[in-house]
């Protein structure tokens, strides 16, 4: 798989596209060649790793990247809550808040969104789909979910996997109303997860740390929300408060540096994608789609 461009579906201009890849030349050195993924296995996995790029990221001077960044990947400044020149740090940016009104939130009780900006991949029945970023590979919810009692739940449900590119706004929130729990944390690695990595090898994103919450939604049941830490993410951090309910659209977290993903996974029979989302995934081709747009419905 070296060399092979990303394409994505762009929801919004109805066009395949090639994404622009932060990092690329580093990320295609480390994946798809075998000193890179000796380099990978003795180092940038390592917690340790990610701690001191977080580092870099969180110095004053980090603050002059933040211009040039935003330049170079066409961001739209209008959409931030203050001047892109009141950053202090590169950091502060990258978990930059949005003002209210840029990300509206799609209507109706029985309505889901995406949690998230970035590329989406969804399948109807996680148990039956035909591979993930690579045909053929996938993994098991157990493993995703590190619990085979909570897995249980979910058996033969449908699945979400968003993923954050460093371009993307990189918090995180709910996709249904309902009472989240407390977060459980799951140890592991910090691979990358940009498909460069994942077409190499799938199982990164059950072998990273992640943290699981389930949401009881009186509309879709319970549902499930998977933040995957990667390579150069600082931290998952969750702002939301456990027990208390929540609406569709509520902030629950972010990211701090680096590119990530967030896994959704509803129970049997509970959603139904959105036909566009659906029918590029059984290509293997991404969504791109913002936060709080239409992700599918909760059958009658």
């Amino acid at each position: 798989m070296a060399s092979v461009p990303i394409r994505f579906y762009h929801r919004y201009k109805k066009t395949i596209e090639v994404e622009q890849v932060y990092g690329e030349r580093w990320l295609r050195l480390a994946y798809e060649n075998p000193v890179g993924r000796f380099f990978v296995w003795m180092l940038a996995r390592r917690a340790f790793f990610s701690r001191w790029y977080g580092y870099k990221m969180n110095k004053r001077v980090s603050a002059l990247q933040v211009i040039p960044f935003i330049a170079r990947y066409n961001i739209d400044v209008d959409e931030f809550t203050k001047s892109a020149f009141d950053y202090k740090t590169f950091n502060e940016f990258f978990y930059r808040a949005l003002k209210p009104d840029a990300r509206p939130i799609a209507p109706g009780e029985n309505v889901a969104v995406f949690p998230a900006d970035g590329r989406h991949l969804a399948f109807g029945d996680v148990a039956t789909a035909p591979g993930f970023y690579v045909k053929g590979a996938t993994f098991t919810l157990a493993e995703l979910l590190g619990d085979p009692a909570t897995a249980a739940k979910f058996e033969g449900g449908s699945l979400l996997i968003s993923r954050l590119c460093p371009v993307d706004y990189h918090r995180f929130h709910f996709p249904v109303s309902g009472a989240p729990s407390d977060s459980r944390r799951i140890d592991g690695w910090l691979y990358s997860v940009s498909p460069v990595a994942l077409r190499h090898n799938l199982s990164y994103l059950v072998q990273n740390k992640r943290e699981v919450t389930l949401v009881e939604s009186p509309a879709f049941g319970t549902v499930a929300m998977i933040e995957v830490g990667a390579t150069n993410v600082g931290s998952i951090r969750q702002t939301y408060v456990s027990g208390r309910s929540v609406q569709k659209g509520d902030e629950k977290g972010l990211f701090a540096f680096g590119g990530s993903c967030v896994i959704t996974v509803f129970q049997r029979g509970k959603i139904r994608f959105d036909d566009d989302v659906v029918a590029r995934s059984a290509e293997h081709i991404e969504t791109y789609a913002k936060m709080g747009d239409r992700l599918g419905v909760a059958p009658a």
